[in-house]
């Protein structure tokens, strides 16, 4: 059975390891908050993007109408010019003009035919892509509302562990509690078990003396700590 020394240290260990698991977790929250708000962001520029494609489409779609308007004007005034002229020559000249301006309508018209067709994809494309981009935003807005509760469960729970991490230094001698601290700040778990002449941290054999001093419940001869000579860690016999 291990020294009250041990034992107390154990415990101690024990509330502190604890501690450390809430504040890593604590820690993180922000974290994960963030990337789901990437998430978010992501969603909503694809659904602009989906948007702005379609405006596009449209854009070109009136910029289209706008010149078909204006090459029926010209061709209007074309026709109304060849039934006036009164020489041949400038009868076919008009002739060939009108026969131009018409094959140029009749291409843009077809261009206008292609992008209603594609505007009314785009926009099929749209409402689909809207609804399932919205439900997504709607997961991730789920999320960040149980990261924001678990973090301020864990804000809590943190507050209840320091408490108890508190109440379990206070029946550590000081002495111990420096060594601890010091261990603990750069070995964590700071308390070992002996396991075959084995330290239970390091996993590096003791020697012959501090693995004596272990089995004499956790202290040597002068009621110090036995402590790993490769490791620095505190070192006891578990029987």
């Amino acid at each position: 059975m291990a020294s009250p020394a041990i034992e107390s240290l154990l415990i101690l260990q024990d509330r502190d390891t604890k501690r450390l698991a809430l504040e890593a977790q604590l820690k993180a929250v922000p974290g994960d908050i963030v990337r789901v708000e990437q998430k978010i962001a992501a969603e909503k520029a694809a659904i602009e993007t989906a948007r702005l494609e379609a405006r596009e489409l449209e854009s070109k779609k009136k910029l289209l109408e706008t010149e078909i308007g204006s090459a029926a004007d010209k061709l209007a005034r074309y026709k109304t010019q060849q039934s006036l002229v009164k020489k041949n020559d400038e009868y076919q000249a008009l002739g060939h003009e009108i026969e131009t301006m018409q094959a140029g309508i009749n291409e843009l018209e077809g261009q206008e035919l292609e992008v209603m067709y594609a505007i009314d994809e785009a926009k099929k494309k749209f409402v689909a892509a809207e609804a399932t981009l919205k439900a997504n935003i709607s997961g991730h807005e789920s999320r960040i509302k149980m990261l924001r509760e678990r973090e301020a469960n864990l804000a809590t729970e943190l507050k209840t562990a320091q408490a108890g991490v508190a109440a379990a230094r206070e029946p550590v001698g000081e002495t111990n509690r420096r060594l601890y601290d010091r261990i603990a700040a750069r070995n964590m778990p700071a308390v070992v078990a002996v396991n075959g002449a084995k330290c239970g941290g390091c996993h590096l054999k003791i020697s012959s003396e501090v693995e004596s001093a272990a089995r004499g419940k956790g202290l040597d001869v002068a009621g110090q700590l036995a402590t790993c000579d490769q490791c620095g860690r505190i070192v006891y016999w578990e029987s």
